[in-house]
């Protein structure tokens, strides 16, 4: 038996061109979706039932033949300001759109930086204040973006007096915020306005943590990928 070098050397020459960037292309493509998922998971560690929202921040960004490079990153629709860079670095949040509408649009004497749900807010099933209360508050307070939503004299008469009503003290006696009036007269306090940004510590370690996932997972998901390329290889 004999065998032909340059058929040796022709073999391996394109493994080396097709099979291996292919391969890599899968290995990292299923490297990326294994941190995608470690992120994840850290979500529902770090935080009390994290929304659909916060968990699709990231998406995974694939690698290509024409591009090697696989990526876990933020969704284009998140924005500069979301929320989950504060939770990775530490440091103040910027105002919520909420904030900033009471801060700018509410005949409040102090200062509003923050606005935090309060002990009688309604709550989601997520622990976020209800979107339903907040679209009230908004609306009684005259203070909703779209000015039309606001609630007028004629449409608090029409609705009668079965809702409850919102309203921000004046004159002291009471904790600076807003507070919810129920139709028995009890009051209860719904959100609590403070002078200064919320501080947060460092929790998601997604960086660290992305690193780690790489090192442990990207030989094996190689050699699967190669045994698969190989497999399909003509």
């Amino acid at each position: 038996m004999s065998y032909d070098q340059k058929d040796l050397e022709r073999g391996l020459l394109s493994v080396e061109k097709e099979q291996v960037p292919y391969a890599t292309m899968l290995a990292l493509n299923e490297t990326a979706s294994d941190v995608l998922k470690h992120v994840q998971d850290r979500m529902d560690v770090v935080f009390d039932r994290p929304t659909k929202f916060t968990k699709n921040a990231f998406q995974v960004w694939r690698a290509t033949k024409s591009n090697m490079s696989a990526a876990v990153q933020e969704r284009p629709s998140v924005g500069s300001r979301h929320y989950l860079k504060r939770q990775e670095t530490g440091g103040a949040r910027g105002q919520t759109g909420v904030e900033k509408l009471l801060a700018g649009r509410l005949a409040y004497d102090g200062l509003i930086a923050a606005a935090l749900p309060a002990s009688g807010a309604k709550l989601d099933s997520y622990g976020n204040w209800s979107r339903g209360e907040r679209n009230q508050v908004l609306s009684q307070l005259m203070a909703q973006r779209d000015s039309r939503s606001n609630e007028t004299d004629r449409s608090r008469k029409r609705k009668g007096s079965k809702r409850a009503s919102y309203f921000v003290p004046k004159n002291g006696g009471l904790s600076p915020g807003v507070w919810r009036r129920d139709r028995s007269g009890e009051i209860a306090p719904v959100l609590t306005f403070v002078d200064a940004m919320p501080h947060y510590d460092k929790r998601l370690g997604f960086y660290d943590g992305a690193q780690e996932v790489f090192d442990a997972r990207f030989a094996e998901n190689f050699r699967v990928a190669f045994a698969k390329a190989m497999a399909t290889r003509r």
